[in-house]
């Protein structure tokens, strides 16, 4: 029997909701694991983290696009991930992290609450941004070439299953790399003996009390609030606009920040407006666009779903190959590096200041106990100021 008109007109937004939630969970998952681990979470509370998150914007996915009937998605945090793995271990380890955590949420609501703030972050020149940001995203980038030297038998094919599908599904290049990855596990623990925790497979919340030091704050929560604003929520709320969409800015970026918090004790690093899956959500093959918001609550409880597999990847990542995981996130972050670096580099009068704050950045150094991100930031929007004033 046909189906009515009506009926297919639904399906689109539903369907596109769920591809949003599968391609945007598959697509950086790995990353959001390896910055969890890099500064200091056990296999269980990465778990717990990579759960907190996805239930926590699933959650607030549903209510923003059922309040505003506009196609808002959210979501982590991934090149915030990606800082994550360049800073490391913290003064105070964990619960240290964790603290940062909170702090960063706390000041990303206040910047969606205090307009002042939000024009100050907005004013922070975007060749600096990107350039911070793509020395981050360096060292995650170069993951897979170096895993291939460790472990070629398995990385290649997952390098070449992402350069194939690259060409002819550019969407799904990384789920399928994933796919191929998870194939590779399963052979490697084959003949290795190892098999899966089946005690960790099912997720759980794992609650971490937070301590302050000012390492961390500096180091993680000042770097990880601009870069999650500069490269997650301006760059979401353009796709939004983008696509004809009137963005509700204040509520989301508060309703972010608030959840970031909340979510902090159990592991979430950040969560914000998304960016490159949010055009899955709000563009013509998610339907009429009177409907759209439809896409956007399917996405939020798609991302619910989906959750319960925290405990499974986490459980794949622990009998993984040295590096597969890391080639996965790398590959993943490949289009977010070369548009950082494309924006960093574009203005030839501000080349020195971007190409300084990109090499402090990429370098990984720490400076009385705070990461290389900050200081990064430091000295380009210095030299900015100074070198390449004309």
């Amino acid at each position: 029997m046909s189906r009515s008109p009506d009926a297919v007109r639904w399906q689109q937004p539903v369907t596109a909701g769920a591809v949003t939630a599968l391609v945007g969970f598959t697509s950086s998952f790995a990353v959001v694991l390896a910055g969890l681990r890099a500064v200091g979470a056990s296999p269980s509370q990465a778990a717990s983290g990579l759960l907190a998150l996805t239930v926590g914007f699933g959650l607030l996915i549903v209510g923003l696009a059922l309040v505003h009937r506009v196609p808002v998605t959210l979501a982590w945090s991934t090149p915030g991930a990606a800082l994550l793995v360049s800073t490391g271990a913290v003064e105070g380890g964990w619960p240290a992290a964790v603290g940062a955590f909170v702090v960063t949420g706390v000041l990303i609501a206040l910047i969606g609450a205090v307009p002042l703030l939000g024009d100050l972050v907005a004013r922070i020149p975007t060749e600096i941004a990107q350039a911070m940001l793509a020395g981050i995203l360096l060292q995650l980038c170069l993951a897979p070439f170096l895993a291939l030297a460790d472990s070629p038998g398995y990385v290649l094919p997952v390098i070449l299953a992402w350069l194939v599908t690259s060409r002819v599904a550019p969407r799904w290049a990384v789920p399928v790399a994933l796919l191929v990855a998870v194939g590779a596990i399963a052979v490697a623990a084959n003949r290795s003996g190892q098999s899966l925790d089946t005690a960790s497979l099912v997720p759980r919340l794992e609650w971490t009390t937070p301590t302050w030091t000012w390492p961390a704050i500096v180091g993680i929560a000042l770097p990880l609030t601009i870069v999650t604003m500069a490269s997650q929520n301006l760059p979401g709320a353009a796709v939004l606009r983008s696509f004809g969409f009137s963005v509700p800015w204040r509520s989301s970026v508060v309703a972010t920040g608030v959840g970031t918090a909340l979510v902090a004790p159990f592991g979430g690093h950040a969560m914000n407006l998304a960016a490159l899956s949010a055009a899955l959500a709000a563009g013509d093959e998610a339907g009429p666009r009177e409907r759209r918001w439809v896409a956007a609550v399917s996405a939020g409880v798609g991302y619910l779903v989906i959750a319960a597999a925290a405990g499974l990847v986490v459980a794949l990542a622990a009998v993984a190959p040295p590096g597969i995981i890391e080639a996965v996130a790398g590959l993943a972050l490949i289009g977010a590096l070369v548009g950082s670096l494309q924006g960093a580099f574009e203005q030839p009068r501000h080349r020195t200041s971007a190409g300084l704050t990109f090499l402090l950045a990429a370098s990984g150094i720490s400076l009385l106990s705070v990461g290389a991100a900050f200081w990064a930031l430091l000295l380009g929007l210095a030299v900015r100021a100074t070198l390449d004033r004309p």
